[in-house]
């Protein structure tokens, strides 16, 4: 049994798969959601320190 050359794997040429505007636009979303996940992350983190420095009423 003889395999055709380049038909298996990755040795064929590669093909691009999806325009300029769509990789751009995944890259913006992508970027835009990193952002907000390290704002949450702040918000979360200085909101714990607000109420630990608070302290409980006993």
């Amino acid at each position: 049994m003889i395999r055709a050359s380049g038909t298996a794997g990755f040795q064929g040429r590669p093909v691009i798969a999806a325009s300029s505007r769509l990789t751009h636009a995944v890259a913006a979303s992508l970027a835009i959601a990193a952002l907000s996940l390290c704002l949450i992350v702040t918000l979360t983190v200085l909101s714990t320190k607000a109420t630990m420095a608070m302290g409980l009423p006993v």
